[in-house]
Order: structure tokens, then C-alpha cells, then sequence
């Protein structure tokens, strides 16, 4: 039996936990929500879920505490996507665990959520774990997604809830290569309706798409119920089917929560991920 949002920790009282315990992953299958936007087969994207984990601590052999952030990679095409709570609660598990250095703590993490993404089956793509020891602190920088600002549009928005039918082409211009952006996007945890704000890039060649409607259909999202993850491929889904780009990505970076931020990539074609460096509100 697959597990369900409702089943997780989500929005319920959890103990912490201080010794490492693999347990607390809660895995959850892609293909449900793939199905209501038609991608559960034949997606016509790949990509990642970047991660960066702001709190992770453990012990040295000495009992000295340990610190470092990480930056964690999960393939799109993994069967399972981890649920964000028992993310951060099995993070939390290692902060009275002794480890022999980092690298075990890095191999540790690779390990388990491979097994999660892939729910124990055969692993087709590698899931990344980087850690950044405090001495590199200083290297991590800011960086605004680029790209043409869509929230310089004086707009009028009145539909919060997700509506496709807002977007729309330039049917009559010739086809571009363009890179857009906004700082707009919100939407709430699908078990908590806790909000989540986010930053969204969407870069694709095409028939020009409306920048109006594009805007009002991101502020659209704001009284949404879902997971990061599934607002970025419903988002890439629906400019896909109703603007038909010869290319598309969408890239969201969302706002911290439990120490954790998520950042999910799409896109059409080959490409290398982009760079996970927080923007200034994460």
C-alpha cells in the first residue's frame, strides 16, 4: 500500500529524535499527481529537486559537535519524491550520532535517500549529496534568478486558484527565445495549507507568450494546496499544452522551511541543472 500526505508527520506533534534513524524518511510516489496534470507516463520533462539542508549537525569520534550544509540532488525520474517534514526530522536524527568525518556522513545521507526516491527498487539515476564545511561558509553567495521581471506588469489579479486558461500566445508575432521571471509565486502545503513563496523562471522558445496572463496565472497558484514539487510540474504542464514552446524550463526556488528549502527544475531538453545558490529570501 503507497503512503498518502495525510499519513505523514505533517501539521502533527513529533518527537525529536536525536540518534540516527533511517525511519523517519517518509517516501512519497510521483505518479499520483503526475496523473491529474497528464504526465504519469511519457512526461515530456526531466530535471531535479535540488535541496539545501541548513541544519545538519553530528558528533566526531571525540563527541565534538560537527556542522555543515548540504546540498542534496534528487533526480526527477526517481518513483518517489521524500515527504519535506521527515526530511528535516531525519536530518535532525543525527546530531547525537558520532560519524568517523563528513564523508561518512555524505555517504550516510546518499544512501538512504536513494533508497527512499527509488522506494527500494532498482536505482536508474544517482541521487547528489554536497557537503559545505563551515570554513567555506563565505563562498556560499546570493543570486536573483535573471531574467525580464514579470512583476513590473501593473496587473489586475482576481483568480487564486490555478487557471490555465490564462495563458495564452502572441499568435500573430514570430517565435523567441526568452527568459522570465517573478518573485510572486505562492502556495500552501498540501496537509497544513502553511504558505510557501517562491521565485519562478521560466525560460522557453516559442510563440511569444502573453506576459500578462503568464503573471496572472503564477499569481493563480496562491491559495493552491500542493507540494513544491508537483506546483512545478503542473506550472510546466500547463504553459506546455496551452503555448506549445519548442522548448520550456521552469526553475522555483522556495523560501525555507524547517531548515530546508526546495527547489525544483524542469525542463524539455538536455541541459545542464542550474546552480543551487539561494536568492536573498531563502
Amino acid at each position: 500500500m503507497s503512503n498518502t500526505p495525510g499519513q505523514s508527520r505533517l501539521g502533527k506533534s513529533s518527537a525529536y529524535v536525536d540518534h540516527y534513524d533511517v525511519s523517519l524518511l517518509f517516501p512519497l510516489e510521483r505518479s499520483d499527481k503526475r496523473a491529474e496534470i497528464g504526465a504519469s507516463t511519457n512526461a515530456p520533462f526531466f530535471g531535479a529537486d535540488m535541496w539545501t539542508a541548513f541544519e545538519l549537525s553530528w558528533l566526531n569520534p571525540r563527541g565534538k559537535p560537527q556542522l555543515a550544509l548540504a546540498h542534496i540532488t534528487v533526480p526527477c525520474e526517481t518513483t518517489h519524491l521524500v515527504e519535506s517534514k521527515s526530511f528535516k526530522l531525519y536530518l535532525n536524527s543525527f546530531s547525537n550520532t558520532v560519524f568517523a568525518d563528513a564523508a561518512e556522513v555524505q555517504s550516510r545521507i546518499r544512501t538512504d535517500i536513494s533508497v527512499a526516491v527509488w522506494a527500494g527498487g532498482p536505482m536508474q539515476a544517482s541521487v547528489g549529496v554536497k557537503l559545505v564545511l563551515p570554513e567555506l561558509f563565505d563562498r556560499e553567495p546570493l543570486y536573483e534568478m535573471g531574467g525580464l521581471s514579470l512583476d513590473r506588469l501593473d496587473i489586475e489579479c482576481s483568480r487564486y486558484t490555478p487557471a490555465p486558461d490564462l495563458l495564452r500566445t502572441e499568435a500573430d508575432d514570430q517565435p523567441v527565445t526568452e527568459v522570465l521571471c517573478s518573485n510572486l509565486l505562492k502556495s500552501n502545503c498540501l496537509v497544513t495549507g502553511q504558505p510557501d513563496w517562491g521565485s519562478v523562471q521560466i525560460s522557453y522558445t516559442g510563440l511569444p507568450i502573453n506576459q500578462e496572463g503568464l503573471l496572472q496565472y503564477l499569481v493563480s497558484f496562491r491559495n493552491h494546496n500542493e507540494f513544491h514539487e508537483h506546483c512545478v510540474e503542473r506550472i510546466f504542464m500547463d504553459i506546455w499544452s496551452r503555448c506549445k514552446p519548442v522548448k520550456l524550463s521552469v526553475y522555483a526556488r522556495y523560501t525555507r522551511r524547517g531548515g530546508l528549502d526546495i527547489n525544483p527544475f524542469r525542463t524539455s531538453y538536455p541541459q545542464t541543472l542550474p546552480a543551487n545558490v539561494r536568492t536573498a529570501r531563502q
